[in-house]
């Protein structure tokens, strides 16, 4: 594993840090607000609103079904942004024109080159394994690029490159705090069982589903394959996002929650709505 770099960010509080309850916001479709350890982290986002339309290729748009649960303007103070690749619905136009453009965020090499052309000026690449840290205070945040497949081959090669991520709290002295896992717009292939060997007991996964259909390819897990991904990473917790929120999506969460139940998993689950808060504890050994 190849680390890329360290960044120090300044503490905004003089309260101090929280190591012992953290917060995921569901703001929409893969956009998320993660709260822990005194860092503040979005992930994917869009802003978009029912009715408006994203490009996915050059003659092929998708129209949002649904509206987020705030607007880009009512956003708190972020550390950083994770993108997992650059696509119309997990950055959108809205972040195109209103997110900071000196924001710090980890993505792909692909999307690190998008969002230098549209005027961000702190992406920071990650290929697939390397790894790069926030310091926030006594705290070490380690951002870990998984692997991803965004549609079956040979069709992935002609899609944007797309990661996951592993997000790993510790202390600066290496105590494990919490970590947690994005999936990221992937199907489930072989390189997605090598993540637990590196990165074992994940507290929360957040699994991108929707069953993405385009020109007929499958691009992101279905529920089918969400329960798949969930049995190999084997999570404390698991949160469904990435569902229902445009017209591509073609496996509702419905049939996510219907094999859950028929899989036992389902006690293992947290559903969210938009404007939901998934609060969790972390417990110090």
């Amino acid at each position: 594993m190849k680390t890329t770099e360290e960044i120090r960010l300044s503490s905004s509080s003089s309260k101090p840090t929280d190591l012992k309850t953290g917060s995921i916001f569901f703001i929409g479709n893969a956009t998320v607000l993660i709260r822990y350890a005194g860092f503040t982290i979005l992930t994917d986002p869009i802003f978009i609103h029912m009715h408006e339309k994203v490009q996915l290729f050059p003659t092929i748009t998708s129209t949002r079904l649904t509206n987020p649960a705030l607007d880009i303007e009512q956003l708190p103070p972020l550390d950083l942004v994770v993108l997992s690749h650059f696509h119309g619905d997990h950055f959108d136009q809205v972040a195109v024109r209103k997110l900071d453009k000196s924001i710090p965020i980890v993505t792909t090499p692909h999307a690190t080159e998008e969002l230098s052309i549209r005027g961000f000026t702190k992406p920071h690449k990650l290929k697939t394994w390397e790894s790069i840290s926030f310091v926030k205070d006594d705290v070490q945040l380690n951002i870990i690029a998984t692997p991803g497949i965004h549609g079956s081959l040979p069709v992935a090669v002609f899609l944007p490159q797309v990661m996951g991520s592993i997000l790993d709290f510790q202390t600066k002295d290496g105590q494990h705090l919490l970590r947690l896992y994005i999936t990221g717009d992937t199907l489930v292939f072989d390189d997605i069982r090598e993540i637990p060997k590196h990165y074992p007991d994940i507290d929360v996964a957040l699994l991108h589903l929707g069953g993405t259909m385009a020109m007929g390819i499958m691009l992101t897990m279905d529920a089918k394959e969400g329960v798949e991904m969930f049995r190999i990473i084997n999570p404390k917790k698991a949160i469904p996002i990435h569902y229902n929120d445009y017209d591509v999506f073609k496996s509702p969460l419905e049939d996510f929650q219907r094999l859950a139940k028929e899989t036992g998993i389902e006690e293992r689950i947290h559903y969210l709505k938009h404007g939901e808060t998934y609060t969790f504890e972390v417990n110090r050994s």
